[in-house]
């Protein structure tokens, strides 16, 4: 015996997504700023632990709104996270999306200081001169980078999306992103990806986009 499917046009998948994810959440209430983000995580992810893991710190959906609207630039640690985000919506503002990971220099200047390209390419982001968001779903390394450089006064990163995913380090690196003065929005935990990264920053963008309107917005 066949399943029923539900039946729902192509353009209204993700409005049904997110009505089936706010029926999920049932009572569970989040700020309103918030509240977009964690929905839109869900929604790429299915899950719903998200609802408790993503931790958002110094008015950081205010903070990165405004940095957006000056121009500021995202630097992810993928090209995945890159590929991910709205380019359009963040170009109508004058930002640019970088990802460093692939470029020669950066891969030189990991082997000749034994580093990670992740590190590497976040030491060639603070080059930049540029208000900037960080979106690092990959490399713990890269948080640790940016941890040592906010402690030196070499960066001060507009916003910080720490979700790198795995075992080693992430829980600690993430935790050390929190321990700042930067606005940040952290996955706690060892969950996370490019997928979530670029959700968070696609979240944001679609918020002040004025060609998006109701729900997944």
């Amino acid at each position: 015996m066949r399943t029923q499917l539900e039946k729902v046009l192509p353009m209204e998948i993700e409005r049904r997504s997110f009505e089936i994810i706010t029926e999920e959440l049932g009572d569970r209430q989040f700020p309103a700023a918030e509240e977009p983000i964690v929905k839109r995580v869900i929604h790429t992810t299915a899950d719903f632990d998200y609802a408790d893991n993503l931790v958002f710190t110094h008015d950081a959906v205010a903070a990165a709104k405004e940095a957006i609207r000056r121009g500021a630039c995202i630097v992810t640690d993928t090209q995945m996270a890159r590929s991910g985000i709205n380019k359009r919506v963040l170009a109508s503002f004058g930002g640019e999306v970088f990802c460093f990971m692939s470029d020669p220099d950066v891969a030189e200047a990991a082997k000749r200081d034994h580093t990670t390209r992740a590190t590497a390419s976040m030491e060639k982001a603070a080059r930049l001169n540029r208000p900037l968001i960080f979106a690092v779903g990959n490399a713990p390394t890269a948080l640790v980078k940016l941890y040592d450089m906010i402690q030196e006064g070499r960066i001060a990163p507009e916003l910080i999306i720490g979700v790198p995913v795995g075992f080693v380090n992430v829980v600690t690196s993430k935790e050390m992103i929190l321990e700042t003065d930067v606005p940040a929005i952290v996955a706690r935990g060892r969950k996370g990806g490019s997928n979530v990264a670029a959700a968070i920053c696609n979240a944001l963008l679609y918020e002040m986009d004025p060609s998006r309107t109701g729900a997944g917005k």
